[in-house]
């Protein structure tokens, strides 16, 4: 199958990782993501339903090698200065911004040129996008993963 890119806006709060851990909820609640062993590639009667949970996802050897093509396959937000690592999140720094973007504070008018950032498969980014008047205002996560 390859890799997948995904992208998601979250209103602003100031717990980055608290904002991943939500819209990982929501996402999987919502069922917005590759379920391997539901997908066309099995006959009807050997699909299976999606997940009850996150631990049950993950359970699963399947959805750990393919991975579900979404936010769920990043697991946590670093901190600015951790390195990038398999499923993490890393934001984007002011300090990068403003070298790679000549601006500290990202607004959505800016998202059209994140391919700057530097990313790699399986490591999410994210960004906290702000408005015309400097506010903080919502938080974009973004990246590519699945196999």
């Amino acid at each position: 199958m390859g890799a997948s890119g995904w992208d998601y806006y979250v209103p602003y709060q100031e717990d980055l990782n608290a904002a991943l851990q939500q819209l990982r909820h929501e996402v999987f609640e919502a069922g917005d993501y590759y379920w391997v062993n539901g997908g066309d590639w099995r006959p009807e009667e050997e699909r299976e339903p999606l997940p009850r949970s996150l631990k049950e996802l993950w359970d699963d050897e399947l959805v750990q090698e393919t991975g579900t093509h979404s936010v769920l396959d990043v697991f946590r937000v670093l901190e600015p200065d951790e390195p990038a690592d398999y499923s993490t999140v890393k934001p984007v720094t002011a300090e990068e911004a403003r070298e790679l973007l000549g601006t500290g504070e990202l607004t959505r008018a800016h998202v059209k040129d994140f391919d700057v950032f530097p990313r790699s498969r399986w490591v999410g980014r994210c960004a906290v996008l702000h408005d015309d008047e400097g506010n903080p205002q919502e938080i974009h996560f973004w990246g590519h993963s699945g196999d």
